[in-house]
């Protein structure tokens, strides 16, 4: 079989995530659910982009699930993330969660389920850092360094290739 080039697995991922993003813009603009709809949403709490309190984080240290039912507020959708009002223990809180974060979306009344697959934090970290620098071929990585703002080499930086980082199939 040949190598998807394409990445049809990223790309189906992200259209699956509009769907989640068209249902929470629809709520966001009436403010309530329609008939018996209810969300479970499932997310890391280590992704980047995750706004939640420092007490719900040392709760849920890696992943946590959010019901969006009946009390809710301050929906906010935007193209990457979307913010919402929840109450935990009768405590209120904001939170901010990016779609690429959500792991799981779940609407029992009518049994619709989408799972995604999502780097853990340290593997997103590293490949910020990678993505932060200019790539250059892997023969010619490790003589480079890349440059400031005024063109002088940064102290301690290398170029990284991004093989060293990919899964291995």
């Amino acid at each position: 079989m040949g190598q998807d080039h394409i990445r049809y697995d990223i790309l189906a991922q992200d259209a699956l995530r509009s769907v989640i993003r068209k249902v929470l813009s629809e709520v966001s603009a009436t403010g309530s659910l329609p008939g018996d709809h209810h969300f479970f949403i499932t997310f890391l709490t280590t992704a980047p982009g995750v706004r939640i309190s420092q007490h719900l984080k040392s709760k849920y240290p890696e992943q946590m699930t959010i019901v969006v039912q009946h009390q809710f507020w301050d929906l906010k959708v935007n193209d990457t993330y979307f913010e919402i009002g929840l109450s935990f223990s009768d405590k209120p809180e904001k939170l901010t969660v990016p779609f690429a974060a959500i792991r799981g979306f779940y609407d029992p009344s009518v049994n619709f389920e989408l799972e995604f697959d999502v780097a853990v934090a340290e593997e997103a970290e590293v490949e910020a850092e990678i993505t932060a620098y200019p790539v250059q071929p892997a023969e010619t990585a490790a003589a480079a360094e890349p440059a400031g703002e005024n063109g002088e080499a940064k102290p301690g930086a290398s170029v990284v290739s991004l093989d060293a980082f990919r899964k291995k199939n």
